[in-house]
């Protein structure tokens, strides 16, 4: 008699090839040797295994953030894999409260449908339409009802909730919880049970709603789904997670030329990290890439091929290739072509008001900081003069290095 071997599905070279995969970039894998048993499961039986995201449709427009679980996303169904892209509607009129010391507000439910509705738009120029089940949690959340919630409640304790970080440091500094932020993560585990799913994505603020959906799974007698979290990606400063609150993101809609001009303005440094979590280059080519530019490789050329991969991506190569010819133009102190104009009455005009109007700064007092730091410039000029008024007349205006207009002024 043969002892029972430990993996009943043969572990193949596709199978770490398939988990090599799904650790890139990855923050953490729960369980590890769980996710290969799967991976091997799925591939001796060709049937696929469901990944789920469940995204609650806080904002409409989607930045290069977002894009980090996305990819992951597209490189499991790469691998023949089923993606659920799941639309929290139910639980976005609670409001998730990770990472967050207050109450969130719930959205309307109009809100939520039209903010849906451009996400998965945008979400769709990454994921694959065939392999991906778009689910909306209304679905088994809304027939629960009062009775279903309070026996789903009942599988979980509040010892188990206050175990999470934001809620412990909210309770013991008297910030108040209240009851339904309870329910937020019971949700999003019961929404685990519902669809089955096999392993769930999600940034490192995610991990204790990720876990929760294990262990309800054990609670339905279903095989619990592994958990995937991935990095938050860190913004245009350096500093903070990349988030549109903060001013330092590239959105997927920006015009070619914004988004290749603010990759290109990344630290050499974060380059790299960039390149893991957003390019879908072989992780050999970038360890390489990495060697060269240690042994004196311009860093440039390679921020100029990320910038060019990314603006391909959401644009086009043609695209890309002449947000490049801007880039060199504007960097040799050229005007990019295609500039809008801008008409304007009330001359003459102080300078702050008249970027302010031009739609160049976002206020007075943020036009003054641009003149202060010497980033406006006005037909060639660089303006030093707060008090400046603007006379009737047509001026080639930029501030910093991306934004231009031809603004006439009436």
């Amino acid at each position: 008699m043969t002892a029972k071997s430990e993996h009943p599905y043969p572990l193949t070279p596709e199978v770490f090839a398939a988990l090599e995969v799904t650790k890139r970039g990855c923050d953490e894998l729960l369980v590890e040797v769980d996710w290969i048993q799967k991976l091997a499961r799925s591939q001796a039986t060709g049937v696929p295994l469901r990944i789920k995201l469940g995204l609650d449709p806080t904002a409409p427009d989607i930045h290069l953030g977002h894009t980090v679980v996305l990819n992951k996303l597209r490189q499991l169904q790469d691998l023949g894999h089923t993606v659920i892209f799941l639309i929290g509607d139910f639980t976005s009129m609670i409001g998730d409260p990770s990472g967050r010391n207050a109450t969130r507000p719930p959205l309307t439910a109009e809100a939520i449908a039209i903010n849906a509705q451009t996400y998965y738009q945008q979400a769709s120029m990454m994921l694959d339409p065939a392999k991906t089940e778009v689910r909306y949690n209304s679905e088994w959340c809304d027939p629960l009802g009062a009775r279903g919630m309070i026996q789903l409640a009942a599988k979980y304790t509040v010892a188990q909730m206050l175990e999470r970080d934001d809620f412990t440091k909210r309770y013991r500094s008297g910030i108040p919880i209240s009851v339904h932020e309870f329910l937020y993560p019971l949700m999003q585990g019961y929404d685990s049970v519902a669809l089955k799913s096999d392993l769930e994505i999600g940034g490192t603020d995610q991990k204790f709603n990720l876990l929760v959906g294990r262990e309800l799974q054990r609670e339905f007698d279903q095989e619990p789904q592994c958990i995937l979290t991935m990095p938050l990606l860190v913004g245009l400063d350096g500093v903070e997670k990349m988030s549109k609150s903060k001013g330092n993101y590239i959105g997927i809609s920006e015009p070619a030329s914004d988004m290749f001009g603010k990759l290109m303005s990344i630290s050499d440094d974060l380059m790299w990290d960039y390149y893991t979590l957003l390019s879908f280059r072989p992780m050999a080519e970038i360890d390489l890439m990495k060697q060269e530019v240690a042994a004196g490789r311009n860093p440039r050329d390679c921020k100029v091929m990320l910038g060019q991969e990314i603006v391909s991506r959401f644009h086009s190569e043609a695209a890309a290739e002449k947000a490049l010819e801007d880039f060199n133009h504007r960097a040799k102190g050229g005007i990019p072509e295609d500039i809008p104009e801008i008409s304007l009455e009330g001359a003459p005009m102080g300078i702050a008001n008249f970027l302010k109007v031009a739609g160049l700064s976002p206020s007075t007092s943020e036009a003054n900081r641009n003149i202060e730091q010497n980033g406006v410039k006005i037909d060639g000029v660089t303006i030093a003069d707060k008090q400046l008024k603007i006379e009737a007349g047509t001026y080639v205006v930029q501030v910093g290095k991306r934004r231009f207009a031809k603004v006439t002024l009436g």
